[in-house]
């Protein structure tokens, strides 16, 4: 468990800006306390310095995890969002798609967005923009890429691809030994 380097801080915050924009400074400076991020087995958790400091009193094998997994670094140094970041995501994300009831199952099995499934979309989604996927009751049930820009949805095939999947909640059970 170590604070992370700068070229790390810098990877974790572009990935996440991507996301909720400007709203990264609202994960830090938060009412309830406060929080950072630590490195510890090439995972980023976002975790309570007080709790932190509580695990600074286990060593580094005997610690599995501690706060929550937000991603990982890979073998060529790129930060990937895990799903265990859905829940700090959802609340201050800027751009959202809204699924249709018939296309959540789809996208719960890893499958992309197709223009026939799209509900809602923001206005101002530029393509390759960050988005955070919900279901028609305003549940989040992942997030991924917009493949296109808000105006070309609109005039897309029922067939076209308008969001890239990366993550969804059915990976709790599709990948549940590897997300500690």
């Amino acid at each position: 468990m170590r604070p992370l380097t700068p070229e790390e801080t810098k990877a974790v915050f572009e990935k996440l800006s991507k996301y909720i924009g400007d709203n990264v400074k609202l994960l830090i400076d938060r009412s309830d306390g406060v929080y950072c991020f630590r490195l510890h087995n090439d995972r980023i958790y976002y975790v309570s310095e007080k709790i932190m400091k509580l695990a600074a009193h286990i060593s580094r094998d005997h610690l599995i995890s501690m706060g929550t997994c937000f991603g990982k670094f890979t073998k060529t140094k790129k930060f990937r969002l895990h799903i265990t970041a859905l829940d700090f995501l959802a609340p201050y994300c800027q751009h959202k798609i809204w699924l249709k009831s018939s296309a959540e199952q789809q996208f719960l099995y890893g499958h992309h967005v197709t223009k026939s499934g799209l509900g809602r979309i923001t206005e101002n989604t530029g393509k390759y923009q960050g988005v955070v996927v919900y279901s028609m009751s305003d549940l989040p049930l992942g997030f991924g890429v917009a493949a296109k820009a808000t105006a070309d949805c609109r005039h897309a095939d029922p067939m076209n691809i308008v969001a890239f999947h990366q993550a969804d909640i059915g990976e709790y059970i599709r990948a549940e030994d590897t997300l500690t």
